[in-house]
């Protein structure tokens, strides 16, 4: 088997048949495993019905991504999100990747939200900006890459994707980008449901720079600069702020509020915490919050 897609899950009926059947016609050449974390909504059945390998692992997206490569004996593996799905020409593009003699050790693939509306226009408009930079990951992988750094660290339940970036490019990988890009199905999650899962990912970023003391990207990563300045302009790309104000405008606003949630988190500022914890027993005083 060339490929193996793998696919973590947690009660995800409403779009695994979805991102399953992007492997419809390929099947000789793909293998599907979806790692479910013990679903309540028939997740797992859905998948078995389209034709995925199956099987139960938790209780985080790394420990799930794990399991399922190695349960696979596929030369090549892609990670995939349960919302996402990969057109048809992007797929190709991948099986004739992983076929070429000179194809490199892992790849990023640029990704595209789905939907109408000026917000998923917005977050289009930024994601392009993030491709082949620190703050994008790798998603298809040569096995023995895999092999060779052991996969996902599990004791991450965030930025794993970037931990293990560093880790591929320092066991001396090399790397590349596809040109066709993924589509992440965003359309029906609200800004406020965006900003909860931000909060609980800021959990495990401490943990996550406690193991790459002073390293660059990861400096770059949570640089406020680079973050909402350096990312927009380097490599000739403020011609496209230029070009598009008011689809920056709400870029930045929409990155704001996230970096807000990650501010508030007592992991990432103790300080802003105490203040914040000050505020909240003022209200309480004064009888704002009852």
């Amino acid at each position: 088997m060339k490929l193996a897609a793998v696919i973590p899950t947690k009660n995800e009926s409403a779009n695994i048949r979805k991102a399953i059947s992007s492997f419809d016609g390929f099947r000789n050449d793909v293998e599907v495993v979806v790692v479910d974390n013990f679903s309540s909504d028939g997740t797992a059945d859905i998948a078995s019905a389209a034709g995925a390998k199956v099987m139960e692992k938790g209780p985080e997206r790394s420990a799930q991504r794990n399991a399922g490569w190695r349960v696979s004996s596929a030369e090549w593996i892609i990670f995939l999100d349960a919302d996402m799905t990969l057109p048809r020409e992007t797929v190709e593009e991948i099986l004739e990747t992983v076929s070429s003699p000179d194809a490199a050790d892992a790849y990023r693939i640029p990704e595209k939200r789905t939907g109408r509306g000026w917000r998923v226009k917005a977050r289009n408009f930024e994601r392009g900006f993030y491709d082949n930079t620190v703050v994008d990951g790798f998603r298809l992988f040569r096995r023995g890459v895999l092999e060779r750094t052991g996969g996902y660290d599990e004791s991450l339940f965030a930025a794993e994707d970037w931990d293990l970036d560093l880790r591929v490019l320092a066991s001396g990988a090399r790397a590349g980008m596809l040109r066709n890009a993924l589509c992440h199905h965003e359309e029906n999650l609200p800004l406020r449901r965006v900003l909860a899962k931000k909060a609980y990912y800021s959990k495990s970023f401490a943990r996550y720079k406690e193991k790459w003391p002073g390293n660059p990207a990861v400096k770059k990563q949570f640089s406020a600069w680079y973050r909402f300045v350096g990312v927009f302009v380097e490599n000739g790309k403020w011609r496209r702020v230029l070009a598009h104000p008011v689809l920056f405008s709400s870029v930045v606003f929409e990155r704001f509020l996230v970096g807000a949630v990650y501010l508030a988190s007592p992991q990432a500022s103790p300080l802003f915490a105490f203040i914040r914890r000050i505020w909240y027993n003022l209200r309480q005083k004064k009888g704002i919050n009852r």
